[in-house]
């Protein structure tokens, strides 16, 4: 996995994936739940937002967590340890260079991983060769691409756009949501499919309006604030009102839009 993360190893992102992770589990791990004695490797599985919900849904499942950054995997142990976890083993290791063995599990899982990866096609064949025959992989992805809302300005526009840009910055796709499939394909998966993931925000739903708007969509935002101002992709004041203008989606009459991908391929 790519080592220059666009949005960083501060505590503040942390929490941030934590809270993500916590506000979308019914949308994205609907049907992911593994069978007593099933191997599972997580590849990228960061501070282990995601694990928490994988082990919680299969707790006899056996779960291999793996990151390339150790201080994320350190963060994933206390983690692990404070919610009594005990179906998880985790590794530092890099996807491209797996130490496993061919067909060593039966379901590969790969959350938000692929975006900053600038290999990701090598990647999925790297993970390919560690599933069993007939086992499956999901790969859950956004798609920046993706992003309405209401009110919609141009300062609001322009620091989305800058997010966007920031990744794209480090030869990453910050909108391979929709290319789930060809990229599935052109690893060498089969059976294929790929099925939206829409999350829709307004007031009458205040628990996203928190959860995903401020917490997830708007913090994420605000995590890219000094690259964007140092790199001249917009001016301080530009940046400040397009941030100011984004909370304003989170208020009464505020509406936003956001479509992750899932993919499913069998080996």
């Amino acid at each position: 996995m790519k080592k220059d993360y666009v949005h960083g190893y501060s505590k503040e992102e942390s929490d941030r994936l934590v809270d993500q992770a916590n506000t979308l589990a019914t949308l994205l791990h609907d049907n992911i739940k593994y069978p007593a004695g099933i191997k599972v490797l997580e590849a990228g599985c960061g501070v282990g937002a995601q694990t928490i919900i994988l082990a919680n849904n299969s707790p006899e499942a056996h779960i291999t967590s793996i990151d390339i950054s150790e201080e994320s995997v350190n963060q994933l142990k206390d983690l692990l340890k404070k919610n009594n976890i005990n179906n998880v083993q985790f590794q530092v290791e890099d996807l491209f260079k797996l130490p496993f063995e061919d067909e060593t599990f039966d379901h590969i899982f790969v959350c938000f991983v692929l975006e900053h990866l600038k290999d990701p096609v090598t990647a999925l064949k790297s993970l390919r060769r560690v599933l069993k025959k007939d086992g499956s992989i999901t790969v859950i992805e956004g798609d920046h691409g993706s992003c309405y809302f209401y009110p919609e300005t141009i300062e609001a526009l322009k620091v989305w756009e800058c997010l966007i840009q920031c990744q794209k910055s480090l030869n990453c796709n910050p909108l391979i949501g929709r290319e789930l499939y060809p990229l599935l394909n052109n690893s060498g998966f089969k059976n294929i499919t790929v099925s939206p993931k829409i999350v829709y925000v307004d007031s009458s739903n205040p628990e996203l309006v928190e959860g995903f708007n401020k917490k997830t969509i708007i913090a994420m935002v605000e995590g890219i604030k000094d690259q964007a101002i140092d790199s001249g992709m917009i001016d301080g004041e530009s940046w400040k009102k397009g941030i100011k203008d984004l909370y304003r989606t989170t208020e009464k009459d505020g509406v936003f839009f956001y479509n992750f991908f899932k993919g499913v391929g069998i080996k």
